[in-house]
C-alpha cells in the first residue's frame, strides 16, 4: 500500500470536490481546478476528507495511487492558499519590470526578453532584481518559473543569471593564471 496514497486529503471549509465520470473538480475561494483520473484509481468523499483508492495491486496502479493523492492535495491547497515561486536576477545591469501584464527582462542580451504569462498565472516584480510567479496550479507555476529561469541560467563562475530564491549555485574556481 502506498504510504502517501493511503493518507486522506483534508477538505477545508469553503472547498468543494466533485467526482464525475473520471474527472475530479476542486472548487475553492481562489478558483477551480480539475484533472482526469487514471483508470483503476478512484476518489471517494467521506465528510471533510477525500480518500484515494486503487483497484488492484498491479505495478501501474501502485505508482498512480500516491501520485493521484498528491495531485488532489495540491489542487486543494492551490484553491485555498495558492502557490508561488520566487526568482532572483543576479548580475550587473540585470533587471526585470512589468509592462502591462508582460514581464520584460534586461539580462545582458542585445534585446529585452518579453514573457507573456499564461491564463491563471500572475507575475509580480517587487524589486528590480526579483520576480514572483503566483497561481493556483502548482504544475503551471513551476513550469512558468522554469521557463523564466531558462532564459538565462546561472553560470558556475560568477553566479550570474536567473536563479530560484533558495537555490545554491555551485561555483567553479576558474583559471589558475600564469605564474
Amino acid at each position: 500500500m502506498s504510504r502517501i496514497g493511503k493518507k486522506p486529503v483534508e477538505i477545508p471549509a469553503g472547498v468543494e470536490i466533485k467526482v464525475e465520470d473520471g474527472n475530479v473538480t476542486v472548487k475553492g475561494p481562489k478558483g477551480t481546478l480539475s484533472t482526469r483520473l487514471c483508470s483503476g484509481i478512484e476518489v471517494a468523499i467521506d465528510g471533510n476528507q477525500a480518500v484515494v483508492t486503487r483497484a488492484t495491486d498491479e505495478k501501474q496502479h501502485r505508482a498512480l495511487h500516491g501520485m493521484t493523492r498528491a495531485l488532489l492535495a495540491n489542487m486543494v491547497e492551490g484553491v485555498t492558499r495558492g502557490f508561488e515561486k520566487r526568482l532572483d536576477l543576479v548580475g550587473v545591469g540585470y533587471r526585470a519590470q512589468m509592462q502591462g501584464k508582460k514581464l520584460v527582462l534586461s539580462i545582458g542580451y542585445s534585446h529585452p526578453v518579453e514573457i507573456e504569462p499564461p491564463d491563471g498565472i500572475e507575475l509580480e516584480v517587487p524589486a528590480a532584481t526579483k520576480v514572483v510567479v503566483k497561481g493556483i496550479d502548482k504544475q503551471l507555476v513551476g513550469n512558468v518559473a522554469a521557463n523564466i529561469r531558462a532564459v538565462r541560467k546561472p553560470e558556475p563562475y560568477k553566479g550570474k543569471g536567473i536563479k530560484y530564491e533558495n537555490e545554491v549555485i555551485r561555483r567553479k574556481a576558474g583559471k589558475a593564471g600564469a605564474r
